[in-house]
């Protein structure tokens, strides 16, 4: 379970950060013109909470005293007030909901932008420093800027009610104001007191809820094998073994709030009584109009609940704090993943030229898996790497793709663009096989006919019209791990990149339908390195890398050259 639970200076200064990168966009000229109209509202907002009392006042004054004409000009007053308030306070709702909508979009198309690049959502995975980057990406993203929003705007409402009924009490009585004040200091002490715990409580809780979804995730995505294995019952107690986590957690949250909830309850219905108990004798000696009573009450009320901020939002500061939390450690994670691992291996991009300079790869155990490697690769030519076992072909394989692997040496590979990776196990995006199949910027250039006899050609096993090309389907759920291979091989073909590698293609395709598609790519003049088991069929490669186990290597020119 990932436990990051940040220094308090380092998430404010992230915060900040996150809102001065936003500010600062090519967004942040609406989303200023939002803030500057939310910081109106509220004002709007306040100043007509501060007409409302005094209407109140002497609306309940006209009543006491039996003032028709007056009652009804007060109640008339009163609606209008009402009015003015409702049309504000929606406005106000819809411009924050709609800034909340264009910080997440911002910030979540920067996140995936940083996640997908340069193997970064790679890197995070096999560092291990966070905990379901996804859910943060998703879930803490959206509750990262609708509480903040919401926090800073009720710090906002809290600050200028504070001003706006501060001279109001003060009015009333002097005696009043300096209780609400201690009233209110007083109440938010004791709730950090009491709630502190519930922070670390919330974030470890969001891990536990991802962590048992991501299990039920796991289980409906490998159904099939958990069923042929017999391995339900194991699934199931891991599944329960994580609910278990998450419930006994919540169960701690339960109590904090138990706790905070005979407090802050207890402390809210007291504002009601104290107002009226410091009034209420001025007013029996006749002192003061009956409207102030009541006047004094809603103010009173509304300058403790300023005041006592802490006391009446601490969940959403709670939740702040941890919202701000998580996306300070996914920031941060992101941020360290984007930087390529430290290697002492150099990637040199050179177009259409492949070469091994004195490369040797290491297993993390430190174990040497090839030593000093120092070869060509001939351009169009097919290479089969062969060894006593996969480690060293693995690794290869790895290294040129830029994966991190331990070792020294320099790789000169073409570049990205013209380079593909076939893995033993490929994955196919949702979306269409034109999609797949097609580069983009080259869709006018193969026809559908070139696409269905290519894939027939391959041998892929669905029956396709020329309409399928375009329908969105989860291709990785709808086709078998060999025809998505076969889908793969196509995009190769139709790309016709300078190099392509293999990760023991002989299995994947079978030695026919292999030596087929050695052919295509023959045609292509595309280049491919097979990365195969030692017993693979060596006739139809122009050379051949045997790796062996004490880390040596040999390389076999199949065409006669040197």
């Amino acid at each position: 379970m990932n436990n990051q639970h940040i220094p308090l200076k380092v998430t404010a200064t992230r915060f900040v950060r996150a809102v001065k990168i936003f500010m600062t966009s090519d967004v942040g000229g609406r989303a200023k013109f939002l803030l500057f109209a939310l910081v109106a509202l509220f004002g709007g907002i306040s100043a007509l909470n501060v007409v409302n009392s005094f209407v109140g006042r002497h609306f309940m004054t006209a009543i006491a005293e039996r003032q028709t004409a007056e009652f009804i000009r007060q109640a008339i007053l009163y609606t209008m007030a009402f009015a003015a308030s409702t049309i504000v306070s929606v406005i106000a709702r819809f411009s924050e909901e709609r800034l909340a909508l264009l910080w997440r979009e911002f910030l979540t198309r920067r996140a995936v932008g940083i996640y997908m690049s340069g193997g970064t959502f790679y890197r995070v995975g096999i560092r291990g420093k966070l905990a379901h980057p996804d859910q943060r990406i998703a879930d803490d993203i959206n509750a990262f800027t609708i509480t903040t929003l919401s926090f800073v705007l009720m710090l906002l409402n809290s600050l200028l009610t504070v001003l706006t009924f501060s001279g109001v009490l003060w009015l009333i009585s002097p005696l009043l104001f300096i209780a609400a004040v201690v009233y209110a200091a007083t109440g938010s002490y004791l709730t950090i007191l009491l709630g502190r715990p519930l922070i670390s409580l919330s974030y470890d809780q969001l891990d536990r809820e991802a962590a048992f979804r991501s299990s039920l995730i796991r289980v409906r995505e490998n159904a099939e094998s958990i069923m042929l294995g017999g391995g339900e019952q194991r699934h199931a107690n891991l599944l329960l073994r994580r609910f278990d986590e998450l419930a006994m957690n919540f169960r701690r949250i339960i109590v904090i709030n138990r706790n905070v909830g005979f407090f802050t309850t207890g402390y809210n219905w007291m504002t009601q009584i104290i107002p009226i108990l410091i009034i209420a004798p001025v007013f029996i000696r006749g002192d003061m109009e009956f409207g102030v009573i009541t006047q004094s009450a809603a103010a009173f009320a509304m300058l403790v609940g300023a005041f006592s901020f802490i006391v009446s939002q601490f969940k959403s500061i709670s939740n702040f704090a941890v919202v701000v939390a998580r996306i300070s450690s996914l920031i941060e994670a992101i941020e360290d993943a984007s930087q390529p691992t430290k290697t002492n291996l150099e990637i040199v991009e050179h177009d259409g030229h492949l070469a091994y300079d004195h490369v040797t790869l290491t297993s993390a155990t430190g174990h040497a898996l090839l030593k000093d490697l120092s070869a060509t690769f001939p351009a169009d030519a097919r290479v089969v790497v062969v060894g006593d076992d996969n480690a060293a072909a693995t690794a290869l394989f790895r290294a040129t793709a830029g994966i991190g692997i331990s070792g020294e040496g320099r790789i000169i590979r073409p570049a990205r663009d013209q380079l593909r990776f076939l893995a033993q196990r490929t994955h196919l995006a949702p979306g269409t096989l034109r999609q797949i199949l097609v580069p983009s910027g080259r869709s006018s250039d193969v026809t559908d006919e070139q696409i269905l006899s290519l894939l027939k050609r391959l041998g892929f096993a669905p029956v396709l019209e020329t309409d399928d090309l375009d329908k969105e389907d989860d291709w990785s759920t709808r086709l078998s791990p060999r025809d998505q291979q076969i889908v793969a091989i196509a995009g190769v073909l139709i790309a016709a990149p300078s190099h392509v590698f293999f990760e023991n293609a002989d299995v994947i395709f079978g030695h026919d339908l292999l030596r087929d598609i050695l052919t295509l790519l023959a045609e292509r003049k595309i280049a491919c390195v097979n990365l195969a088991e030692a017993d693979i069929q060596r006739e139809a490669y122009d050379a051949v890398l045997e790796c062996h186990a004490d880390g040596s290597w040999n390389w076999i020119d199949q065409r006669g050259r040197s």
